[in-house]
């Protein structure tokens, strides 16, 4: 069944310590998300305070602003890039009777809602979804009950069913769904342990960067691939042959991103497991992002909680093609060991394969020798 869109207006935040070209590149993220989980996004306001309003954020001068353009767009949805409170979300919705307004997070997890397949990725955005309605309970009991049975972004998941008590009753329930993860967790423990003469690679990288599509270059299989922020959820493995009977485990993982609450990077992790567990990392780069040097630092920082930084780590810059002269010899420049390819257009995949098989070698030794 086609998922009915729903028209939606987004707002950006400039502050005393968020430069204006910095915003509108979040802000032109946030439209990605927005209409990832499934938004028509009508129009963006970029708001500068000097502090935010305990209240709602924004000036009130600027919600009635945003209220009007509601009005004329016919737009049902309202979407923050920056978390907002439960307060703050009454608030704003008391002054915009009939609009949805969600933060950042809440677009994430209509994503992840969205793109959960399997039962542990599920349970992981049960368990998130909950974590996030806790302190906007209140909130959430009024706009339930007008929005009883209804869908649309941010209703997905969780539902009516598991808001018929109290806070309390939702804790418990958190707690009941991560006992089942933790079982999940367990049995992937001893899959990993089954694993550990096999050469690993973790393939990490900001979201949309284009995991998915190398792996399936590298290993001729059929991830599944879309153009989309956070296409890929759950964790995926393939073999890479590379001669002699020989081969090297490939795992897609899920994508990273900036303002990533650390509660869902916590809900998440046991999906990163097969990073944690890599004897080596690809971080894959989206050569014609604006700002991958801020993907790249977003990524070493998760990575810090998770690799060991003693495994080796191989940078490619992927959709190469699509990337000016200008900026590949920025690249060039600065990570002269980096490797530039297109895992779409098939260039440097017999490189970066070489690269991994001499990282294999490396292990092999080190193995051998006991390191």
């Amino acid at each position: 069944m086609q998922q009915t869109l729903e028209n939606a207006i987004l707002v950006g935040i400039v502050t005393p310590n968020i430069r204006k070209s910095t915003a509108e590149e979040h802000l032109s993220e946030l439209e990605r998300l927005a209409e990832t989980a499934g938004a028509v996004v009508c129009r963006t306001f970029l708001q500068r305070v000097q502090a935010f309003n305990p209240a709602t954020l924004i000036g009130e001068g600027k919600v009635q602003e945003i209220r009007a353009a509601l009005d004329e767009e016919n737009a049902k949805l309202l979407v923050f890039d920056e978390d907002l409170s439960g307060s703050q979300v009454r608030n704003l919705e008391e002054r915009l009777p009939g609009i949805k307004v969600l933060d950042r997070t809440g677009i994430i997890l209509a994503i992840f809602a969205k793109h959960a397949v399997t039962a542990e990725s599920r349970l992981m955005v049960e368990v998130a979804q909950l974590q996030y309605l806790v302190p906007r309970l209140s909130h959430a009991w009024t706009h339930l009950s007008r929005q009883a049975g209804g869908k649309g972004i941010g209703m997905n998941g969780p539902g009516e069913t598991q808001l018929e008590t109290d806070r309390r009753i939702i804790r418990k329930k958190i707690q009941e769904l991560k006992k089942k993860l933790e079982k999940i967790e367990s049995a992937r423990e001893r899959q990993a342990e089954r694993r550990k003469g096999i050469f690993q690679v973790g393939i990490v990288g900001y979201t949309n960067a284009g995991k998915s599509t190398l792996t399936n270059r590298l290993t001729s299989s059929s991830v599944y691939v879309k153009d989309q922020l956070f296409a890929t959820l759950d964790n995926t493995m393939r073999k890479l042959y590379v001669g002699d009977g020989k081969f090297i485990l490939l795992s897609d993982t899920v994508g990273f991103i900036r303002k990533l609450p650390p509660h869902l990077l916590d809900t998440f992790k046991s999906t990163l497991s097969a990073a944690s567990n890599a004897n080596c990392i690809l971080n894959v780069v989206d050569a014609t992002a604006n700002d991958y040097e801020e993907h790249l630092e977003i990524t070493h920082r998760i990575l810090q909680e998770l690799v060991d930084e003693k495994v080796p780590r191989i940078i490619a810059f992927n959709k190469a093609e699509a990337a000016s002269e200008e900026r590949r010899k920025e690249l060039l420049a600065h990570y002269p060991e980096a490797l530039q390819i297109s895992a779409k257009e098939n260039i440097g995949m017999e490189a970066l394969k070489q690269k991994l098989i001499s990282a294999m070698q490396d292990w092999e030794k080190n193995q051998r020798i006991g390191l």
